[in-house]
Parts: C-alpha cells; sequence; structure tokens
C-alpha cells in the first residue's frame, strides 16, 4: 500500500498559502520602514544643524546653571532633545503606515496612540522648561530682596520658594501630560502647606530678634546717623557704622556693636556737636 500526502488540501496547504499571500506585504512593510528611518536620519540631521544655527541650546546652558540641574550631572542641549523628538516622530509615523499595510489594526491602533501624545510630551516639556526657568528667576530676585535688607537666611527661603514653584509647574506638565496625578498631586500639596506651616513659625520664632532689629532701623533712620556722638546702654562713643540689624560705636578704647533693637528699647542720647 503506498502512501499518499496530497498537500493541495488541508490546514498544512491554507498555512502556506497564507504566508506566501503574506510576503509581499511583509517586505513592503519593511521597504516602508527602511525609507522612513533614512527619511527621519536625513531630517533630524538638518532640522539640528536649524535649531544650532538659532542658537536654541542657549536655554539648555541657562537651565544647566540652574542648581536642580547642576546637582543631577544632567546636560541640557535642545538641538539634541528636540531633533531626536523629531526623529522618532517620523519613525513612528511609518510605523504606522507598515503596520497599515500588514493589516494589523491592533499594533496600528497602539502606535497611532504613541504619535498623538508627541504633541502633548512637547507641550508639557515646554511648560516645564518655562516653569524652571520662571522659579530660577524669581528665586533671584527673593534672594536679591532679602539679601539687601539683611534678612538671614536669604539664599534658604529663595531656594525654598524655588522648589516650590518647581514642583507646582512639574504637577502642571504632568496633567498636561494626561500623566494622572490627582492623588499625588493632594498628597503633595498637603506636604507642601504643612512644611511652610512649619518653616512660618519656625522662622518667626527664630528670626523676632532680627525682625525687631530691621523695624528699628526704620525707627531710627534720620534721628541717629553715622559720626554722631551717642550714649546708648551706658556706652558712649561715636557712631562709625550702621545698617538694618546693628551699629558699631567706637568709644575712647574699643568698638562696641549693638543689635539695632536697642535704639527703640533703650534710652538714647544724642550728645550735641
Amino acid at each position: 500500500m503506498l502512501l499518499q500526502l496530497n498537500f493541495s488540501e488541508g490546514p498544512l496547504a491554507d498555512m502556506i498559502s497564507s504566508f506566501l499571500s503574506g510576503v509581499p506585504k511583509i517586505v513592503m512593510a519593511a521597504v516602508i520602514m527602511i525609507i522612513g528611518l533614512i527619511i527621519a536620519k536625513i531630517v533630524k540631521k538638518a532640522f539640528k544643524k536649524l535649531l544650532v544655527k538659532i542658537n536654541i541650546d542657549q536655554i539648555g546652558d541657562k537651565l544647566n546653571e540652574i542648581e536642580i540641574v547642576n546637582k543631577a550631572n544632567v546636560k541640557i542641549v535642545f538641538s539634541t532633545i528636540l531633533s531626536t523628538v523629531l526623529y522618532y516622530t517620523i519613525a513612528i509615523f511609518f510605523l504606522i503606515i507598515a503596520a497599515d499595510v500588514l493589516a494589523m489594526p491592533a499594533i496600528t491602533d497602539l502606535v497611532s496612540q504613541i504619535f498623538l501624545m508627541i504633541p502633548k510630551l512637547l507641550l508639557a516639556l515646554v511648560l516645564l522648561v518655562l516653569g524652571i526657568l520662571f522659579a530660577e528667576i524669581i528665586r533671584k530676585v527673593v534672594y536679591t530682596a532679602l539679601k539687601s535688607i539683611g534678612i538671614p537666611s536669604a539664599n534658604l527661603i529663595a531656594t525654598f520658594l524655588f522648589y516650590f514653584l518647581f514642583i507646582n509647574f512639574a504637577l502642571s506638565a504632568l496633567k498636561q501630560a494626561q500623566i494622572s496625578m490627582e492623588i499625588l498631586s493632594q498628597n503633595i500639596s498637603i506636604l507642601i502647606g504643612g512644611i511652610v506651616l512649619a518653616f512660618a513659625i519656625g522662622y518667626g520664632l527664630a528670626s523676632k530678634s532680627v525682625v525687631a532689629n530691621f523695624l528699628a532701623s526704620f525707627y531710627s533712620k534720620g534721628k541717629i546717623n553715622i559720626g554722631d556722638t551717642v550714649t546708648l546702654d551706658g556706652v558712649t562713643g561715636q557712631i562709625i557704622d550702621m545698617d538694618s540689624t546693628s551699629l558699631s560705636i567706637q568709644t575712647a578704647d574699643s568698638t562696641v556693636v549693638m543689635p539695632m533693637s536697642m535704639t527703640s528699647q533703650k534710652q538714647i542720647q544724642i550728645h550735641n556737636k
């Protein structure tokens, strides 16, 4: 008895037929992807040259100088970042076409969703960058203002304000990217509120004398001046230096530094010249 195998019909024949009919689609999809990657690479190089020419990397240089970025040991080069994003955007676009050629709707839908997320992520990135730059500007302004009027811990207060603004901008950026942060944002808001309250109470108690000196400097403004000979708390001498927190009195044999609050708490006698 001869065993005859017939491959013209049956599951194996159907599988071979399906594979052979799918080969042209696979080849077409591969060609589309190769062409897409070549185009993406060419466009990436041209776009990067354009970005370098318009000096967009100066924004990255400013960000690299900010403490939070500097400590992260990350160098931000916007020409590289944006050109790379454009490269993958073009590549994903051709991947969608290739998946459509293969008649694979599941992959097409998945890649399409990723493609539609790119503009949202770019907008979130822009918001985050602007937020960091704005927070740094506010930090410098606050630090300079507090330092000029003699408030202690000016750097601490300015840095705290920077991170407060940065966290809020970061949460807004994540929200723009449609990343669910509702629970985390609520917890962070509570945490920040608690830290602010504790800081305000602690700093208020610790700097009570400093505030008193600061207010006394306004009280004494115009009443006593450098060069006046005064008697303050039993010390007689000439005022040789005075700022918002203290004044220095030169006596016959020494220099006495007193807090400005003494001018409002103690009787001060100004001697006629």
